[in-house]
């Protein structure tokens, strides 16, 4: 299983309280693309629409070695998920406060997987604590390998 793409700010803005793995619906340039890396999920999110699940505002650049360029890099793309899924997914829309956010991108057994988490967004008191705590950990970290 190897990170394409990561989205880290997820979760530093929210607390992730449950995740999924879902598969998306690619062309053949944006697969070659992602591959090589050239994508950014940072700030992408999933709505449902009519009982289906899709990822806006995840941007794959274009294959450089594509001579069409006829792509539009910030098209809402498809997620395959079971129905079981897809109605736990809209019971969690339905509850306020809590949005589905893309946390990583990835390769499982030749196929491209998003994993999606559902989170409640972070206070900023929230955010201050986690910068804290981290902050800590890299002083600790330093300190064991210094000695």
């Amino acid at each position: 299983m190897a990170n394409l793409l990561e989205n880290k700010k997820a979760f530093f803005d929210y607390e992730i309280l449950d995740k999924f793995e879902a598969g998306v619906e690619l062309i053949g340039s944006e697969v070659k693309s992602i591959k090589a890396g050239r994508g950014n999920i940072t700030g992408s999110y999933v709505k449902i629409f009519d009982g289906e699940a899709y990822v806006l505002g995840m941007k794959i650049d274009e294959y450089q070695k594509n001579s069409l360029g006829d792509e539009n890099k910030d098209r809402s793309r498809k997620l395959l998920l079971n129905k079981s899924e897809l109605k736990k997914l809209t019971k969690y829309t339905d509850e306020k406060g809590l949005t589905i956010v893309p946390l990583s991108l990835y390769i499982k057994n030749r196929w491209i997987k998003l994993s999606i988490g559902v989170g409640r967004g972070k206070k900023k008191a929230d955010k201050r604590e986690t910068i804290k705590k981290r902050d800590t950990d890299r002083a600790l970290r330093r300190e064991y390998s210094a000695r």
